[in-house]
């Protein structure tokens, strides 16, 4: 399979821009959109039908295809709307009082940051961020940021396998063997995971681990799940109470009154896509690509990425050699990238510098970057 431009058709993307922020939404295929119509067409035509008597299989049915391509059990697997829905769950799960800690690191996702500061002031437990310096240099730096942070009073940990600003993937398992070797129930924010890497969630040793599948594994957006070992199911319930209550971890999440569940059914199909083109050779197509254009921006620009190439995969980040370094400025920049030059990628404000973020995804290839790399010289 030719990946590249050619790709571009099986998807919606506006004619002209050069979209290398797959990251932050993902983009749905023409043909798992259409199946999305369908499952949305079906349920109109009969809808007590179909919320009574085909959902309740049909998600179940759902849950357990992205099971098995996750590595767990449908039974152990609930859809949500997004990694932040599951994680809100997961925390609502957890007791907390005064003096308890929460750990995360400081390149946690900022909407994660902001639910554990609610839940720690509601609770008057403290949130501790473990600081990893920015440019990584390595996953041993993150784990010991890590383990100098826990402590007696640690009660949970949540942390990144792959994190949002910074781009990096993290040594998770080795994270997970910290927690566990600690006595810290971890919770995984796994939201750029699915698709992206060869995921297998039961190896990764967490008590719960959230994820998209909008992202990059194609599916509509709105299409996140989270998975709960076993033993931490009980007293875990979803944001929204509704008639499910004390049914099972399943029948409580699968039914919190009506919405539109067609992302989630969809799932399968967007999996169906993905194995079309061979998961393992878009995985290595995307992640080649956003080395081989990290490489092309840095020596473009004189700089430096933000994190080593062990951990890079289908992100990078990039730092950019102008002054200003507020988030304002970042956001001046990213809007004359767009605006200017049709150019579509995220700019952050990190640690007194501009870094710009590229996805790589079937449908880029390396001229989108040299684009980038040129349209950034005009700007200066």
């Amino acid at each position: 399979m030719a990946f590249g431009a050619s790709l571009r058709s099986e998807f919606l993307l506006e004619d002209g821009i050069a979209f290398l922020n797959h990251g932050s939404y993902g983009a749905t295929p023409r043909v798992v959109l259409a199946a999305q119509d369908e499952w949305r067409a079906r349920m109109e035509r009969q809808p007590v039908h179909f919320m009574q008597r085909v959902l309740p299989d049909a998600l179940r049915e759902a849950a357990g295809v992205l099971a098995v391509f996750l590595g767990v059990s449908g039974d152990d697997l609930v859809f949500v709307e997004n990694a932040t829905a599951g994680v809100n769950a997961v925390l609502r799960g957890v007791t907390l009082g005064p003096g308890d800690e929460v750990l995360t690191t400081d390149h946690a996702y900022p909407a994660i940051r902001k639910v554990l500061g609610f839940v720690c002031r509601e609770t008057g437990a403290v949130l501790v961020e473990a600081p990893v310096p920015f440019p990584l240099s390595g996953g041993d730096q993150v784990v010991a940021s890590v383990a100098a942070a826990l402590s007696p009073r640690t009660r949970l940990a949540v942390l990144d396998h792959v994190t949002s600003e910074s781009a990096a993937v993290m040594p998770i398992a080795s994270l997970s063997a910290l927690c566990r070797s600690r006595g810290v129930p971890l919770l995984v924010d796994g939201a750029h995971a699915p698709g992206m890497l060869d995921l297998d969630i039961a190896a990764v040793g967490a008590d719960w681990y959230v994820g998209n599948a909008h992202k990059w594994l194609f599916a509509p957006k709105g299409c996140g799940f989270l998975w709960a070992a076993p033993a931490r199911q009980p007293g875990l319930h979803p944001p929204v109470v509704s008639h499910g209550l004390d049914q099972g971890f399943a029948a409580e999440f699968d039914w919190v009154g009506t919405r539109d569940p067609s992302a989630w059914l969809t799932v399968s199909d967007a999996i169906a896509f993905l194995n079309g083109l061979g998961a393992a050779a878009v995985r290595a197509h995307n992640r080649g690509l956003a080395a081989e254009a990290a490489t092309l921006l840095s020596a473009a620009w004189d700089s430096e990425a933000g994190a080593p190439a062990g951990m890079r995969d289908a992100m990078a980040t990039v730092r950019v050699p102008l002054s200003g370094t507020t988030p304002e400025a970042a956001a001046r920049l990213h809007d004359r990238l767009i605006d200017e030059h049709a150019i579509e990628v995220p700019v952050l404000a990190r640690d007194g510098s501009l870094w710009i973020r590229i996805s790589a995804q079937v449908y880029n290839e390396i001229e989108d970057y040299a684009r980038l790399a040129q349209a950034l010289t005009k700007i200066r």
